[in-house]
């Protein structure tokens, strides 16, 4: 459904400590994707989300939630007009065959938009 959350990813500094941590406290299951270095989480009932190091060294741990959009690209131009900027250019994922992008709302909170393909 357009509009809605759909997926949480973390960026952290410590994948390995995260990963621990998230396991203990809520019993999250995750799986590892090596050839990506990145790692889905299964989150009860609740949305999904993944795990992967941050991009780079001096950036901060952090939570990214996606919504879903029927048209990233489209939905990138509409946001460019509305004051956001873009973090990460849209890209095809394969594996889950969507697409994503990560912009960054007029304050600055970032937000993924992730399309179904």
């Amino acid at each position: 459904m357009a509009g809605a959350f759909t997926h949480m990813e973390l960026y952290s500094k410590n994948v390995k400590q995260v990963k621990s941590f998230y396991r203990a406290m809520f019993q999250w299951k995750l799986k590892d994707i090596p050839a990506m270095e990145y790692t889905m989480i299964t989150a009860g009932n609740g949305i999904g989300g993944g795990l992967a190091r941050t991009q780079k060294a001096k950036d901060p741990s952090h939570w990214v939630p996606y919504v879903a959009v029927v048209n990233v690209d489209a939905s990138v131009k509409k946001a460019k007009k509305l004051g956001a900027k873009v973090l990460m250019p849209a890209m095809d994922v394969a594996g889950p065959n969507i697409r994503i992008c990560i912009i960054a709302d007029p304050a600055g909170a970032p937000c993924g938009l992730l399309q179904s393909l």
